[in-house]
């Protein structure tokens, strides 16, 4: 995995706690050093600090997602409090963030979560889905819209596979926070932001509707009133 920030003991105490746990780190002070790494080394996971100097880490996540690459996880790590960035990070196609202070502890356990999500699928889905014309690989993890191939983040995947497997049934944001981020409490916006990119990215084949003070549903019937874009 790669560690990116400007704090040098920051920067050190999580390598040395990562490292303890089993896991290859490499590490860079700065977004040029990062960029280096993201380039030459295979990294499994990204964690880039989102005010460190150089191109920052959402410039860096930003400019991953722009190149076709999803096969990456990031993790942006932002200051507490931060609610602007913590969007802008997830609109740029981050998978997770953490707010500083953070424990080296709680990291590993959000690294452990988007490298297991990304690698393994749920054994009870279908292996494939097909929609109309847009087809669901659940083993392969990839979407394709008359052949075209949909890039999406592990994230963006999890969350449709979710709907697809549940479709009908309206689910609130904390319903998805806990089901498809497997997170107890969080950022609400978190899921806002995901669905806007889902059905940016799915165009006019997404059927996500906006249930108006519940939450979100995958419609079933496309005779039904069209979803809210």
């Amino acid at each position: 995995m790669l560690i990116a920030d400007d704090d040098l003991v920051l920067r050190d105490m999580v390598r040395r706690y990562l490292e303890r746990d089993g896991m290859e780190v490499a590490v860079a002070g700065d977004g040029h050093e990062a960029l280096r790494l993201l380039g030459s080394e295979h990294i499994d996971v990204a964690v880039l600090d989102v005010m460190m100097p150089g191109p920052n880490g959402i410039t860096l996540c930003r400019g991953l997602r722009q190149a076709g690459d999803y096969s990456v996880p990031v993790i942006l790590l932002t200051a507490l409090g931060e609610e602007d960035d913590r969007i802008a990070g997830l609109e740029a196609g981050a998978d997770d963030y953490l707010t500083k202070p953070f424990s080296p502890r709680e990291l590993a356990l959000r690294v452990r979560s988007v490298l297991r999500r990304a690698s393994t699928p749920p054994s009870t889905h279908p292996a494939q889905i097909t929609l109309g014309n847009m087809t669901v690989s659940a083993a392969a993890r990839t979407v394709t819209v008359d052949g075209r191939p949909i890039g999406l983040t592990n994230r963006e995947f999890d969350l449709l596979l979710f709907f697809l497997t549940h479709s009908g049934t309206v689910f609130t944001r904390e319903e998805l926070l806990s089901q498809v981020w497997r997170w107890d409490y969080g950022d609400l916006s978190t899921v806002t932001v995901h669905v806007k990119r889902l059905r940016s990215k799915l165009g006019e084949h997404h059927r996500i509707q906006t249930v108006w003070g519940r939450g979100y549903l995958w419609q079933r019937d496309l005779s039904a009133p069209e979803p809210t874009r």
